[in-house]
Parts: C-alpha cells; structure tokens; sequence
C-alpha cells in the first residue's frame, strides 16, 4: 500500500485517528514576482495541452510555482523533485514535491520536510487529497514532532489548495487560489514557505533549550 492508495480524505482520517477542520489560516503575503517568469508562466498556460499530459501539468506550471517562491528560501530549504519517502508498509511512496530543511551536510542530503505538493491528477481533487494527508502523516511520524506543523498543497496547475497537519488536527484553508490571480497565489506560497521557516526557528530554540 502506498499514499495514492487512498482515496480520499476519509480514510486517512479514520485510519490515523485524525479530526478535520476547516478555516481561512492563510496570510497573504507579498513576493516580488519577476516579469521574465511571468511571461514564461504566461506562454506555458497559452501553448501547452496539459489535459493530454500530467507530466506538463508538473513540469510547466506546479514546480515553476513553487521555484518562483523557493528562491527566496533556498538558504534554508531544499525542494525535492519526486523524492521517494517511507515511513512503513503503508505510508510509503513518491510525493511529487517536498520542501526540505537544507541540511548542513549539503544539498545531496534529504532533512526534515514540512511541506508537500501533490498533483491533482485528472483534476481528481479528493482523491489528491487523501494522498496529500497521507504524505503529511508520513513526514509527521518521520519527523518524529507531535508539536511540529506540516503542510500540503494540492494542485492541478490552475487551482491551487492548501491544508495543515498538527498533531491529530487536519485543517484545510477554505479558500483555493488559481494560477490566473498570480499575485494571490505566490503571496498564499509565500506565507507557507514563511510558516515552514518559522518551524525551523521553532526546532532550534527546543534544540537550545534541551542542551540547558
């Protein structure tokens, strides 16, 4: 069994024990957006046949996206591309994008993560979901903090939606963002990436306090 074993939310819920909720979390938050992206961006939306392909769907829009906020942060994290992940026998398998923390050994190596990005496949939002969550699952029990927040976005290129994983609590921010009000939805990326950095602080000040 792997995370796109699951079908739907449902059923990570009920085999992990976890309660859903839902709320507005997200704080826009402004990053400046080069024009050259832009543009880019803007012929890839424009030329390419992303219903024929899911592949194009990941390589022209998903990770541009999530490039465009990263560089940003790329001191502190590392973005993976596909990067397998196991937790056991269950949670185990290949999330399509997951910000890391950048280990201080190199970029080589793979660290804490705290966020991932799953396709959308055949815009199947549900079932995206339940993959989404399961993966979160998985990096909570990796990173072994019952304290410690990860997120999730769910993505068909055009429509984008987030979710947050803290201990037993699965909170899904109501409102989505599209590709189209690209302002919008790198301020939404960007608060993420910001609240990801914050649980690195968060890890240093405990890791502080142990050795006193």
């Amino acid at each position: 069994m792997s995370f796109d074993s699951y079908k739907n939310v449902s059923e990570v819920l009920q085999e992990y024990n976890i309660t859903s909720a839902e709320e507005n979390y997200i704080v826009e938050t402004a990053i400046s957006i080069r024009d050259y992206f832009k543009e880019e961006l803007a012929f890839s939306l424009r030329e390419f046949v992303f219903e024929e392909s899911e592949y194009a769907v990941c390589e022209t829009i998903i990770f541009p996206v999530l490039r465009e906020v990263y560089r940003g942060y790329r001191k502190e994290f590392t973005l993976w591309s596909h990067k397998a992940i196991t937790y056991d026998e269950k949670l185990s398998g290949i999330p399509d994008y997951i910000l890391a923390k950048r280990s201080p050994l190199g970029k080589e190596i793979f660290d804490q993560p705290f966020l991932v990005t799953v396709e959308a496949k055949k815009d199947d939002f549900i079932k995206g979901w339940g993959q989404c969550l399961a993966e979160m699952v998985a990096i909570n029990k990796l990173n072994a903090a019952e304290n410690q927040t990860v997120f999730g976005i769910v993505s068909n290129g055009q429509l984008w939606q987030f979710g947050k994983l803290k201990g037993s609590i699965f909170n899904k921010n109501i409102k989505a963002y599209t590709v189209y009000d690209l302002e919008q939805l790198l301020a939404a990326i960007n608060y993420i990436f910001q609240q990801c950095e914050l649980e690195i602080l968060i890890n240093r000040r405990e890791e502080g306090g142990d050795r006193r």
